[in-house]
């Protein structure tokens, strides 16, 4: 399995392995609906959010990205393919995402994580710091987590 930066015509296939990737936790279709805008990269976003994939033998696993600008940044998305979870995907792009920061001098990133995801930024060494509202449903509060890189 190899990091790699990702490119722009990569993006709809990014965009649907996140859907994917979201949909694996048992998120019913009006919440999808509702996600769909949030989950979508577009072409021009990808080289702007510091965008990495990992891939096996040419297949995308997973992707993250890296967004701000130093001190402070944010681990934007990351997801990995539903068949992949478990596997260290998700572990080897948040790793490249703090060491690319730490080389970069960002000295802090936050994560607005599904809470599905939370125990696996805890245990990846992130802590909680307090909860912000979803950017797509109404109402909902998702954990908000920070990484010290420095």
């Amino acid at each position: 399995m190899q990091v790699r930066a990702a490119r722009a015509d990569e993006a709809e296939v990014l965009s649907a392995l996140a859907i994917r990737s979201k949909a694996y936790w048992g998120y019913d279709e009006e919440f999808m609906a509702a996600c769909r805008d949030e989950l979508t990269i577009s072409a021009s976003r990808v080289g702007t959010v510091r965008a990495t994939v990992a891939e096996r033998d040419g297949r995308v696993l997973g992707f993250g990205t890296l967004e701000g600008e130093p001190p402070e940044g944010a681990l934007g998305m990351l997801f990995v393919a539903p068949d992949t979870i478990g596997q260290g995907v998700g572990r080897l792009l948040y790793e490249h995402a703090v060491a690319t920061a730490r080389d970069l001098g960002f000295t802090r990133l936050t994560i607005d994580a599904d809470p599905n995801a939370e125990a696996f930024y805890l245990a990846m060494g992130a802590v909680r710091i307090g909860g912000t509202p979803s950017g797509s449903i109404p109402g909902r509060v998702l954990p908000l987590l920070e990484v010290t890189v420095a």
